[in-house]
């Protein structure tokens, strides 16, 4: 699981964010919440995701799926706006096919919400990032 770079939404610093650990990522120059984007599969998913302490954005999506490269951005968008508050985890379903079977998924993109382990919220389709933002924030004050 290499680390992904990501720039700091607050100061630009290039950062490197590994896939797991301990917390929240922040900036090593200015300590600003950095967004945590990940990409998992069927043998990472569970450190990644399950394991996870922080609440997981799960998009499973594939790359001949035209809503599901439109919601790409959007998420990571979210997952900015949300730097701190959640992980998003993008899972290609042509190459997740034990997640896809575990999560039953029958469209894409399919988002999911994590909370230890478990699944407290799910939704199909695409929708622009402040739908996705406010479906997130509402879910996870239900979960709380």
């Amino acid at each position: 699981m290499e680390p992904r770079i990501i720039s700091c939404p607050a100061c630009g610093r290039r950062n490197r964010v590994p896939a797991t650990a301990k917390g929240t990522p922040s900036c090593g120059a200015c300590q600003a919440a950095l967004p945590w984007i990940v990409d998992a599969d069927d043998r990472t998913f569970r450190s990644i995701a399950d394991e996870s302490s922080t609440p997981v954005l799960v998009d499973l999506w594939a790359p001949w799926c035209g809503p599901c490269r439109m919601v790409g951005p959007a998420l990571e968008k979210v997952a900015t706006d949300l730097a701190g508050r959640v992980k998003l985890v993008k899972v290609n379903v042509d190459t997740a096919p034990a997640l896809s079977r575990r999560f039953t998924v029958q469209a894409v993109p399919t988002l999911l919400l994590i909370r230890d382990g478990r699944v407290v919220a799910q939704q199909s389709g695409a929708a622009p990032a402040p739908v996705l933002r406010r479906w997130v924030e509402q879910e996870l004050a239900l979960t709380v």
